[in-house]
C-alpha cells in the first residue's frame, strides 16, 4: 500500500498531534465493522441502500403521492365550511382549516372568519394577532347565536374554539 514518504510523515505528523483522537478513530472504525466478520460486504451496501431509498421515498408527500389503500386519508377530519353551515342546531366538535379574511378583538377574546373555498365562518378563539391571509386549522364547538330582527331570523353560526 502506501509507502510514499510523505504520506508516512503526514500519518506520524497527525498521531503525534492529536493521539487521543487518532486512538479513538482507529478503535472506531476497527469496532464498526467487527460486525461484518465472514459476511459480504455487498450484503451490507445492498442493505444500506435499501434503507436510504426507503428514508428518500418516506419524506415525499403522502396525500399527494395517493397513498390511500388502506381507507387512510390525511385531513379526513376537517369538515368543510358548507357543512357546518347546514346543521345549525348541531353543537358537535369539528375541525375546520381555511385562510384569516377578517379578525375583531373582542373583550378577552378574538373573532377571526375564515374561509375554506366553501364558505364563511367565524371563529372565536383566545389566539391573538392571526395575519390576514394566513392558513390556519381550529378545533372547536358549533354554535348558533339567535338574532330575531324585525320578525327576522338574522342568527349566525360561529365556531367557539376549545
Amino acid at each position: 500500500m502506501g509507502t510514499d514518504p510523505m504520506e508516512v510523515a503526514t500519518k506520524q505528523a497527525v498521531k503525534q498531534k492529536f493521539p487521543q483522537s487518532v486512538a479513538f478513530m482507529e478503535k472506531t472504525r476497527n469496532s464498526s465493522l467487527a460486525f461484518l466478520s465472514g459476511h459480504s460486504i455487498v450484503l451490507y451496501r445492498v442493505g444500506l441502500a435499501f434503507f436510504l431509498v426507503a428514508g428518500l421515498s418516506s419524506c415525499g408527500n403522502l396525500a399527494s403521492s395517493g397513498l390511500s389503500g388502506t381507507g387512510l386519508k390525511f385531513g379526513a377530519n376537517v369538515t368543510p365550511i358548507r357543512e357546518i353551515q347546514a346543521q345549525k342546531k348541531n353543537q358537535a366538535t369539528v375541525y375546520i382549516q381555511g385562510t384569516v379574511e377578517n379578525q375583531a378583538p373582542l373583550i378577552k377574546q378574538w373573532a377571526y372568519q375564515i374561509n375554506d373555498t366553501t364558505g364563511k365562518i367565524w371563529v372565536i378563539t383566545n389566539q391573538k394577532s392571526l395575519p390576514e391571509g394566513s392558513q390556519v386549522v381550529f378545533k372547536g364547538k358549533v354554535r348558533y347565536r339567535s338574532i330575531p330582527l324585525a320578525g327576522k331570523e338574522q342568527g349566525e353560526i360561529y365556531l367557539e374554539e376549545e
